[in-house]
This record gives structure tokens, C-alpha cells and sequence, in this order.
């Protein structure tokens, strides 16, 4: 018997120009795809759209229209939602919320005028949808989407348990009127290190963990800056990372970590993570002590021998029966006649 499937949905979304450069696009623009079916804004008379750019107050209402295109032969039939956009925790990339989740900006605020839309072979649909921005909605960045969702479950070969929907989803990004605030904070900075038994004798390995959070109401392109030193202050690394979220969405936090190949076998020193975006600049640290395992038992041995030394010779003098010397019995009586 056929074990029950388990529902995977997968976003298979357009990366976009980050937000803010809202000048000339540099190549054609392109919809959300997954060789199936596209969905992108539909395209005005000036240009094609790549994504939903929206700027809009409280308690304003916008209005837009989204194209769900089929490029299969036989028809199609799509649930169409809005949700809301986060940054995955393993990578950091843009994705959007599942239908049953909790939704708090576009996917709360925005609606298609049809729930559901079945789209011809080779064909189109242009559904329009509404943004209905609530009076006490925060000011700043509010990114989401609108997804086409193929609710079929896709089975897959023959003997395969598990079944995937899949969705497309064209990016909303909405921004609110009002104070803007970027801010971006570097926490729990880690270094893990792998070290040979012999010093010389094998490669040094270190990771660097730590995790980056937007702390702000903005949209956010990071940079981040690793710089080690070590004993006396001496620089053992200095580099710009490249494995860090393009985009960092508002109340978004992503855990990364950044290989250190050739570590110190024997140091001792602090890894420090800067990380910086459109007016503001953070940075966080972390101490390390690299010692090879070798130096670490003969130093662990060493401290184990004196401790057994030590605990010896005080044995040894209480076992020797003396005593402290009383004092004098003419100096108690004095002692004792002190007022």
C-alpha cells in the first residue's frame, strides 16, 4: 500500500532588480516561469514589467492586474492567492507563504478577483486584484506575491511517495508611506574549528557562523566584511563575503556561515563580521583558541600530573603529626587582660 503523500510547495519565483533601483531595466524583463505556466504583471505601454513595484499610503486602496500564462497544450486551472514573502533561514533566498499560513501584509491586504482561473492551452489570463492598504498599516517595506497554484499533486514515477504542488508566484513589492528606518544586526557569531592531531601534519579547517537580521522597515542589499586577527593583533583573514541574501526583508533574520580554509593550527585571536547596508553599518565578534589536539592532551597530562603532585604533598603533611607551636602561656594572660 501506497504510503499518503506529503504536500511540498515550491515557489518558483523571479529574481528581480533589488528594490530601489527603479531606473532603466539593463536586459528584457521576464516573468515567473517554471516551464509550465508564468505569471507576471501585466505589461504597459512604456515597458514590461518584471515584478509589482507599489508605493501607496494608509488606508489607500491600488489597483493592478497580474497575467497567468499557460505554456502547456492541454488547459490548466490555478488557485490564485496573495501572501506575504520571508527570507529562508538556510540560504536566505526570497519565498513566499504557503495559502494556510498566517498573513499580516500583502497576502492580508491584497485579492484577486478570482479565486480560481482555468487557463487554455497556449493560452492567457489577465485577473485584476486590489491592494487595500489598512489606515494603521506601518510605514516601509511590505514585499509579497501573487501566486498561480497548480493544486493537482504530482505523483511522480511509480513507487514514489511523495507529491509536490507547484506554484509561481509574481513578486509585490509594497512600499508604505511614512518614516523609513534601515537597520541590520550581526548576532550570534560562532567559529567551530577542525584541527589536525599533529601540528604540520594535515589541513586546518574553521567555520564561521553567525546570523544576520533586519532589524528595520526597509528592503536591505548587505554587505558583510570578515577580518580574523590573531595573537598581538596580527591579521590572519580579511575578505568580502558572497554568501549572504541579495535581499534582506524587513524582520528577516538568515543563519550563514562562511568557511575559513587554513586556519590557524595554533593562535589565539577573535573573528569579527561587519555587516553594512544603506546607512547603517554593524559589526559582532567572536574569540577563538586554536590548539592542536596533541598540545591539548600533553597540556591536559601536565595539569593532571601537578594536580595529583600538589594533592600528595598536602597529604604528606598531615600525615607528618606536627603541630603549630602554642604561644607562650604569659602572652595569653596578657592577651586576656586587654580591654
Amino acid at each position: 500500500m501506497r504510503k499518503p503523500y506529503a504536500l511540498l510547495l515550491t515557489f518558483l519565483t523571479l529574481l528581480s532588480l533589488p528594490l530601489g533601483l527603479l531606473g532603466p531595466l539593463a536586459s528584457p524583463a521576464r516573468a515567473a516561469d517554471n516551464g509550465s505556466w508564468s505569471v507576471n504583471p501585466l505589461s504597459t505601454a512604456v515597458a514590461e514589467r518584471p515584478y509589482f513595484y507599489v508605493s501607496a499610503d494608509p488606508g489607500q486602496t491600488i489597483e493592478d492586474t497580474v497575467v497567468v500564462t499557460n505554456k502547456t497544450d492541454a488547459p490548466l486551472t490555478f488557485r490564485l492567492y496573495a501572501a506575504d514573502a520571508y527570507n529562508t533561514e538556510r540560504d536566505g533566498g526570497f519565498a513566499v507563504r504557503t495559502a494556510g499560513e498566517r498573513m499580516r501584509g500583502v497576502g492580508a491586504w491584497a485579492k484577486p478577483a478570482k479565486d480560481r482561473v482555468t487557463v487554455p492551452g497556449r493560452g492567457t489570463a489577465t485577473v485584476p486584484f486590489t491592494i487595500r492598504v489598512p489606515e494603521d498599516a506601518e510605514p516601509g517595506d511590505h514585499p509579497g506575491a501573487i501566486v498561480a497554484l497548480d493544486e493537482r499533486v504530482d505523483k511522480g514515477g511509480a513507487g514514489v511517495a511523495l507529491g509536490v504542488r507547484r506554484a509561481v508566484g509574481a513578486r509585490v513589492y509594497l512600499q508604505v508611506g511614512g518614516p523609513t528606518l534601515p537597520a541590520l544586526t550581526v548576532e550570534d557569531v560562532r567559529v567551530e574549528q577542525s584541527r589536525p592531531l599533529v601540528p604540520g601534519f594535515g589541513d586546518s579547517e574553521a567555520t564561521i557562523s553567525y546570523t544576520l537580521r533586519n532589524t528595520g522597515n526597509v528592503t536591505l542589499n548587505p554587505k558583510v566584511e570578515l577580518k580574523a586577527s590573531g595573537l598581538f593583533g596580527r591579521t590572519l583573514l580579511s575578505r568580502d563575503l558572497t554568501r549572504i541574501p541579495s535581499e534582506l526583508l524587513p524582520g528577516q533574520r538568515v543563519q550563514l556561515s562562511e568557511p575559513w580554509h587554513g586556519a590557524p593550527q595554533l593562535d589565539w585571536g577573535k573573528v569579527t563580521l561587519t555587516a553594512s547596508a544603506r546607512e547603517t553599518r554593524e559589526s559582532a565578534s567572536a574569540g577563538f583558541f586554536a590548539l592542536p589536539w596533541s598540545a591539548a592532551l600533553l597540556l591536559g597530562a601536565a595539569m593532571g600530573a601537578g594536580t595529583v603532585l600538589l594533592l600528595r604533598r598536602r597529604r604528606a603533611r598531615r600525615s607528618d603529626g606536627t603541630r603549630p607551636a602554642e604561644a607562650d602561656p604569659g602572652t595569653k594572660a596578657r592577651a586576656a587582660t586587654r580591654v
